[in-house]
């Protein structure tokens, strides 16, 4: 079977910002063999490549992306073990993230209800440790399907060998670009324990009058959270949190809030502390704040929007106004979540 390749492909319907660029090649993905035939091709096999999933994490920069843009399309969700201990699911990597989070309450398996509606395909979640709610990826993530863009082999990495971070792992670092994530196992743990320590969700568990919730009670709870904060991408285009929170060390934590004591700041287990971004943001004076074509959503300043027609250089020009603010006024540089290209 031969390879999907596709010429002078638009992009706009292919990332939510919604931002005008074309892919000079395109292949569509939908199996490890195609994935060997880009390889073993005697022109693709030696071109750049950019991976693209769900489009939700990736900011196109330039009228043209002249790499080869691998467009992930492997489909399938099925349970591989179930017994007393855990629910083992594998699931190709182009499905929609949110798709298997729905599947598997349908099926009656809870442990993912706090990642709902985070955007994106399966495939990509690895490689940015989606986490949200009080869960990451890793909490759940059993091992991972990639195939070398060098060789074309196929391998299984367990999770404890992607190198997990946050928002970080292998995939964004020494694998950058040289390999592909075709499929995920998930692990979802036996009995159920909700994930309900995190504030808003606990504020919501609250406000309904719910003390013993289920899978599906979480689930709502996320989405609701989720939809009264963030914009739909197909009215604002949007990639979700723009920038990540930044970690910094007690002693800096310290001196910010010497200066910025009502700084929303978070321990972590080793010590270190996560500092809220968007109260860093909306503190500089961005939220609700246009730049051009480009703006800050006004409910989640962490949140960038393409306000219509805006290009990639655009939304970038308005992140380097934003990271300008917070470097003069808090000495901290943010980091962005998507992948500029």
């Amino acid at each position: 079977m031969s390879l999907d390749i596709e010429s002078d492909v638009p992009l706009r319907a292919l990332n939510t910002f919604g931002i005008e660029a074309r892919a000079r090649r395109l292949v569509r993905i939908r199996s490890a063999r195609d994935v060997r035939q880009v390889v073993d091709h005697p022109e693709l096999g030696r071109a750049p490549k950019f991976i693209l999933g769900g489009g939700s994490n990736v900011l196109f920069t330039k009228d043209v992306c002249d790499a080869l843009v691998v467009k992930m399309e492997v489909r399938g969700i099925r349970v591989v073990e179930d017994d007393a201990r855990a629910t083992l699911i594998e699931v190709g990597g182009g499905e929609s993230w949110h798709d298997v989070v729905t599947w598997t309450l349908a099926q009656g398996f809870g442990g993912l209800e706090n990642l709902a509606l985070i955007p994106g395909t399966a495939g990509a979640a690895p490689v940015q440790n989606i986490g949200a709610y009080g869960l990451e990826l890793s909490d759940r993530l059993e091992s991972v399907d990639v195939v070398d863009f060098v060789t074309g082999r196929s391998a299984t990495l367990p999770a404890a060998h992607c190198r997990f971070g946050y928002r970080d792992s292998i995939f964004k670092r020494e694998l950058a670009g040289k390999s592909v994530i075709t499929g995920i196992r998930l692990r979802l743990p036996k009995p159920w324990v909700p994930v309900a320590g995190y504030a808003d969700v606990e504020r919501w568990l609250q406000r309904e009058g719910i003390g013993q919730p289920s899978p599906q009670t979480i689930f709502d709870a996320v989405c609701a959270i989720r939809r009264s904060k963030l914009p739909d991408p197909a009215q604002w285009g949007n990639a979700g949190s723009f920038f990540k929170n930044p970690v910094v060390n007690r002693t800096i934590r310290n001196e910010i809030l010497e200066e910025h004591p009502d700084i929303v700041s978070y321990p972590l287990e080793d010590g270190t502390y996560k500092l809220a971004a968007a109260w860093m943001i909306a503190a500089c004076g961005w939220k609700g704040q246009d730049l051009g074509k480009a703006g800050v959503h006004a409910q989640q300043a962490l949140v960038l929007v393409n306000r219509g027609g805006a290009s990639g250089a655009d939304i970038l020009a308005l992140a380097h106004a934003i990271q300008d603010s917070v470097r003069r006024k808090f000495g901290l540089t943010l980091e962005p979540e998507p992948v500029i290209v």
